[in-house]
Parts: C-alpha cells; structure tokens; sequence
C-alpha cells in the first residue's frame, strides 16, 4: 500500500502541477493585460489560487515521496493537499485525478500503518 501510495502521490502532484500553472498564469495575465468582460475576469480570492497553486503540488510530491518511510506523515501531506486542491479550484474535469490520486493516496498510506514484518510460518 506504501507503494501505491506513492505513486498515487507523485501522479497527483505532477498532474496538479499542470493545474497549479495554468491558475497561477491565468491570474497574473488578467491582472497583467486586465479585465475582458464575459471571457477574462479576475478570480475572487487571486492570493488562495496562488497559494494552492504552488503548495498543492508541492505537498503531493512530498507526502507521496515520504509514504513509503513515514506512512502518517505522508498520508497527511496528500490529504492536506487534496483538500487545499478541493477548497482553492473546486472538484471539475480538470481537478477531479489529482484530488482523487491524493486522497486515495492519502487514505492508503495512513491504512499501512507499520511497515510488513517478515514472520516464519511455524
């Protein structure tokens, strides 16, 4: 489960990232270029995009790199990333794999609990 974990992590991470560049670009170029009324409007809270835009990722790769050794601490980052990812962009076709990949993450890496232990069968 470490392993899918950490997959799922590193997926979601690099698919957000992708999502985090075009909402942090979207942002500046309004604010660059400006207003055009019915096709480009400011969004209302341009500092939480941003935010969510950098760290989103950012705690997706991190959580899903750090599965596989610290299991809670990882399952912890993908799910604060999911959840930022949800509350900043909402859930839509373009969100809806890297908040799905870090919260499954997330949810698998807190159920490994410790790692598996070798036992004999006798």
């Amino acid at each position: 489960m470490r392993n899918a974990a950490l997959t799922l992590g590193i997926i979601a991470g690099v698919i957000g990232m992708i999502v985090g560049f075009f909402s942090y670009g979207y942002t500046e170029a309004v604010n660059r270029f400006g207003e055009v009324e019915g096709l480009a409007e400011q969004l209302d809270n341009v500092g939480l995009i941003r935010t969510v835009s950098i760290l989103g990722p950012l705690l997706a790769i991190a959580g899903g790199a750090m599965a596989k050794a610290r299991a809670l601490w990882g399952g912890l980052l993908l799910l604060i990333s999911a959840g930022a990812m949800f509350y900043a962009f909402g859930f839509n076709v373009f969100t809806m794999f890297p908040i799905a990949f870090a919260g499954l993450g997330g949810l698998m890496a807190l159920a490994a609990g410790r790692p598996d232990e070798p036992k004999s069968h006798f």
